[in-house]
């Protein structure tokens, strides 16, 4: 293998390793970490930020960004719980016309966003900034700062399983699968990194360019939704704090996983790992008795690494891809 084929090879997966070494080093500090029962659990919460680290993927893969994810989780979690507010919905169908509930209002926020950035040409990162407070501020109007308690039904929705396996992370595989396969083997997914990659010459190439990017905002809008209906079936009450910060963690767990912050690059695979590292670095500096005022700093250098992997990433094996392109 020459030495550039190696360096891509190392930088393609970079993340891996950190997250190799970041599971190795808890594991020798704390033994305990090493437990399938504190594996499992890792999972698990990774889980919810994984399935919305999806969803971001897509905006990512678009060059774009989404900031308001965790007003969207709040916001989709309202409306479930207001549907079960009802007495008459406090059952399993109840709990069914709740989902969609939750899940319908995180289309309707996906697409608000998507509207702003494609009719109105806002700037994705102020549209969702904007957003982001909008949404939080609607959602304290509406409850009064009160919190919802969800109903025994939904909560045994969130403990259920399949297989054995916790309802999060079976909703956490068939969200990684589906997008996937739209990504790898469709021409929409196609469409997606092209857009991307160049949206001029995506758009000289006969792609409709704002319906892409009207759609993966949308798809964006769907996973917050999904990740917060899931995640309030397990809390079982709704606070005025709940998804507050969620949006970095989404992002880190994205761009972690591989997806450039600059467009045209990632995989749905890699919000499962990108997920999976932060979870295990918020567990682990519990296992390894962390200073509590320090573990936001410890997040916010991981948040740094990130960026700084995504930049280097992308600037070096945009040179390897030119050396190669280079005539002998």
């Amino acid at each position: 293998m020459t030495r550039s084929r190696l360096a891509e090879l190392l930088l393609r997966n970079m993340t891996v390793f950190i997250f190799l070494a970041v599971f190795l080093y808890f594991g020798v500090q704390a033994p305990r970490f090493f437990g399938v029962e504190s594996i499992a659990n890792i999972v698990k919460q990774a889980s919810f930020i994984g399935v919305i680290a999806v969803g971001m993927t897509f905006v990512l893969l678009t060059a774009g960004i989404d900031l308001s994810v965790g007003s969207n989780m709040y916001l989709s979690a309202m409306a479930a719980g207001y549907v079960l507010q009802n007495p008459a919905l406090q059952n399993g169908w109840g709990v069914l016309v709740a989902l969609l509930a939750g899940l319908s209002t995180g289309i309707v926020f996906g697409a608000i966003n998507a509207f702003c950035i494609v009719v109105l040409r806002i700037t994705p990162f102020l549209v969702t900034l904007a957003t982001l407070v909008a949404g939080r501020g609607v959602g304290t109007a509406i409850t009064e700062s009160f919190g919802i308690e969800y109903p025994p039904p939904y909560l045994a929705f969130g403990a259920s399983g399949l297989f054995g396996i916790p309802m999060p992370i079976v909703v956490f595989a068939v969200v990684v699968l589906a997008a996937h396969i739209v990504l790898s083997r469709t021409q929409f997914g196609r469409q997606i990194y092209a857009v991307g990659r160049d949206p001029e010459a995506a758009r000289k190439a006969g792609i409709a360019v704002d319906r892409i990017t009207f759609s993966v905002y949308v798809i964006c809008g769907l996973c917050a939704a999904i990740g917060g209906v899931t995640l309030i079936a397990l809390i079982g009450r709704l606070n005025q704090t709940f998804g507050v910060g969620k949006e970095f963690d989404v992002i880190t767990a994205a761009v972690l996983g591989g997806t450039s912050l600059f467009g045209g690059a990632g995989t749905a695979w890699g919000a499962v790992v990108g997920s999976s590292l932060v979870q295990m670095v918020q567990s682990g500096m519990i296992f390894v008795g962390v200073n509590i005022y320090l573990q936001p700093m410890v997040l916010a250098a991981i948040i740094f690494l990130a960026i700084l992997i995504d930049s280097l990433r992308n600037g070096r094996l945009e040179k390897l891809r030119r050396r190669r392109l280079r005539p002998d």
